[in-house]
């Protein structure tokens, strides 16, 4: 058969997405901030921008509107839309003013707080927990033997790197303090006693030794076995066997002990430049026992096409390149404030379906978290759950309780004994109050939590308390008990 070129019609279907398209789904992603910078670029290349007054520059009453309403007439998007919840639209089984048993040690989840006025505390942070140095510096006091030894250890420890690993010099550092150098070895010796395990170490066989000694495994076969590591990292069982001159089961039981420490014990901390958290949404009660629900205004500019001007230009136009360019601008301008008030309704309409379906939370604290999914909240609202994941994204909520990441409100859930399960926030909560509430002397195995749990109707299993145990940065039993003994010393 000759090969030859020809030409064939075909028709097929496809779906292609318009830039327009997917510039909306990109700013639906974008926190109020980087939507702040987008505006800010738009109004320098578009001359029919330009910025419109807030609602308070305009001397409006402030109040809110059950509905968000369209953009203005004048073609303008505000950001001081909200909407109204009912007190019959929540859980009516929540009472406003019930705080339940929970609500203390619930209230300790979020990161920051809200002002009086109602205002967002501009001092939330993207991480609440404290950083390591300032974690080790609350320890140093009660084990340091005077004050000399607790200067020496507090400057050590600003020679830490993030992992917590010691990454100075010890004999230029007993140079510069001009003290001998077997003292600065104790303070580091001190440093390494203080938890999390293995902070202070200079290599990674001495962090896991350090770790091997807390948890009474370092006999000399874990000695030989942490240094050989390159031997671990190559696989060469057999060899190490022999060195170690144990059986296989033996042997599995050192790597799986091994294979359960931190090399990087600092790592579980906050770093030190912790950027301020300006949340995209508010909510506030009403003082009818519903919730006010609105776009953070102070972060979120508003946009108006500036009309007289585009008259003007177009009546000076006098081709019709430039006349296409001018419709160009005006149709991009539009779309724009388009984009922006759909939005602000999607992150509206998302906010209201998460604060009906968490009242528990908003009233009584994260004891009262139930499971949610982005699926369940995107068949509500009617959107694909690639939306709402968009919409959750990088955006944070600002409530009484605290200002907390939208992402935050969704979670797996147990099994509970109402049938309802619990989510795994409150589970976390719950095991974090009983470890703040146990005493020096009886501190709480992981099965002793499990048995705890299970007595307040929640069924998990030991390896599913240990995990979530470890993701709120508690420690074992063992690292438990020495650190409150610490305080108490």
């Amino acid at each position: 058969m000759a090969l030859s070129p020809r030409l064939d019609l075909r028709q097929t279907q496809s779906l292609v997405m318009t830039p327009q398209l997917q510039q909306a789904i990109k700013l639906l992603a974008l926190s109020n901030l980087e939507i702040e910078t987008f505006v800010g670029e738009a109004l320098e290349s578009n001359p029919l921008l330009e910025m419109g007054e807030t609602s308070h520059e305009r001397g409006d009453s402030g109040e809110i509107a059950t509905e968000p309403s369209e953009h203005d007439s004048d073609g303008g998007f505000d950001g001081t839309e909200a909407l109204d919840i009912a007190p019959g639209a929540l859980d009516p089984e929540a009472s406003p003013g019930d705080q339940g048993d929970g609500g203390d040690w619930g209230r300790a989840a979020g990161s920051g707080g809200i002002s009086v006025e109602g205002l967002p505390d501009l001092e939330n942070r993207a991480n609440g927990e404290p950083t390591l140095a300032e974690y080790l510096a609350d320890q140093i006091g009660a084990v340091a033997h005077d004050e000399r030894e607790a200067f020496v250890a507090a400057r050590l420890i600003g020679e830490l790197d993030e992992a917590g690993y010691f990454t100075g010099d010890l004999f230029a550092l007993a140079e510069e303090l001009g003290i001998p150098l077997a003292e600065v070895e104790r303070a580091l010796a001190l440093i390494q006693t203080l938890d999390p395990t293995g902070v202070g170490a200079r290599t990674l066989g001495e962090c896991l030794a350090l770790q091997a000694r807390e948890a009474d495994r370092y006999d000399p076969c874990m000695a030989r076995l942490i240094d050989n590591l390159d031997l671990v990292a190559a696989g060469e069982f057999a060899r190490l066997k022999r060195m170690c001159e144990v059986d296989d089961e033996d042997f599995a039981d050192m790597l799986a002990e091994l294979r359960s420490y931190d090399p990087k014990p600092g790592c579980r901390f906050g770093g030190e430049g912790q950027s301020a958290v300006v949340p995209d949404v508010l909510i506030a009660p009403d003082g009818a026992d519903g919730w006010t629900i609105r776009i953070n205004e102070a972060s979120l500019p508003r946009l108006v096409v500036n009309r007289e001007y585009f008259l003007e230009l177009k009546g000076g136009a006098r081709d019709k390149q430039s006349l296409s360019w001018l419709n160009e601008q005006l149709s991009e301008a539009d779309w724009l404030i388009r984009a922006l008030d759909q939005r602000q309704k999607t992150i509206l309409k998302t906010a209201a379906e998460i604060v009906k379906r968490q009242e528990g939370f908003f009233r009584r604290g994260v004891s009262a978290m139930k499971p949610l999914t982005l699926r369940e909240v995107a068949e509500v609202i009617e959107m694909h759950e690639s939306t709402v994941s968009r919409v959750t994204s990088n955006k944070y909520l600002s409530c009484p309780r605290g200002t907390f990441e939208l992402k935050y409100f969704f979670s797996s859930g147990v099994a509970a004994a109402d049938g309802e399960g619990a989510s795994s926030e409150a589970i976390k909560a719950r095991i974090r109050a009983l470890c703040e509430g146990e005493d020096t002397k009886s501190v709480l195995s992981d099965q002793a939590l499990v048995e705890a749990l299970k007595a307040e109707g929640f069924d998990l299993a030991r390896r599913t308390v240990a995990k979530y145990r470890e993701a709120i940065g508690i420690g074992s039993s063992a690292q438990r008990r020495r650190a409150k003994k610490l305080a108490n010393y």
